[in-house]
């Protein structure tokens, strides 16, 4: 079930200047992942209506859920002073989240974690962190922190200071039996995570 196919198009972003390309990384904006699940609730009850009822109830529930996490997001991002709401990991899966919860997103790679990255990536990218006395990148669980080690080593090289800030999940959640194994604890965890890191 492809659940971006039924977002409105105002929702969807994209990768390229051409609009060919989405960002499928909708689940890290709340309010989107809502319509995901409102589209789900109908799909399902369209195949199994004699489980309308389940479903719904199921759905409304959830959705309250992810109403409480869009808010402590929210009231967590408040915690990070503005300047330093810059979110900077190895590719770029925040681009949802960074427009949803008002947070600069900087990925070092593209859209894909199989794609390359070359010196000039890494030059500016150092140069970002070092005029704007960034404090903090973040690894993902997905990617190699190979390519951030090339960027704090270039901040390090130029006189600056910058850290590991923790690690985020972005296109797998964690562990099933942690909380972090449910999509609802990866983003408290992701949250939790870049507060302590850009604080």
């Amino acid at each position: 079930m492809d659940l971006a196919h039924h977002l409105p198009s105002q929702e969807i972003r994209y990768v390229d200047t051409n609009k060919s390309v989405t960002d499928p990384h909708i689940w890290f904006d709340v309010h989107i992942w809502k319509n995901s699940v409102e589209t789900a609730c109908q799909k399902l009850s369209e195949k199994m209506p004699s489980h309308t009822d389940y479903f719904r109830t199921n759905a409304d529930v959830y959705m309250k859920e992810l109403d409480k996490l869009d808010q402590y997001i929210r009231q967590q991002v408040s915690l990070i002073d503005p300047e330093k709401r810059v979110l900077i990991t190895s590719h770029d899966a925040f681009n949802y989240f960074g427009a949803a919860y008002g947070i600069e997103v900087r990925g070092l790679q593209g859209i894909s974690t199989l794609s390359d990255f070359g010196l000039k990536d890494v030059s500016d990218l150092v140069k970002i962190i070092i005029d704007r006395d960034i404090t903090a990148v973040f690894v993902e669980t997905s990617v190699s922190s190979r390519s951030l080690e090339a960027v704090i080593a270039g901040v390090r090289e130029r006189g600056g200071q910058v850290s590991i800030g923790g690690t985020l999940y972005t296109d797998a959640l964690g562990e099933e039996g942690q909380p972090e194994g449910t999509y609802i604890g990866m983003m408290r965890n992701n949250i939790q995570t870049i507060v302590k890191g850009l604080k």
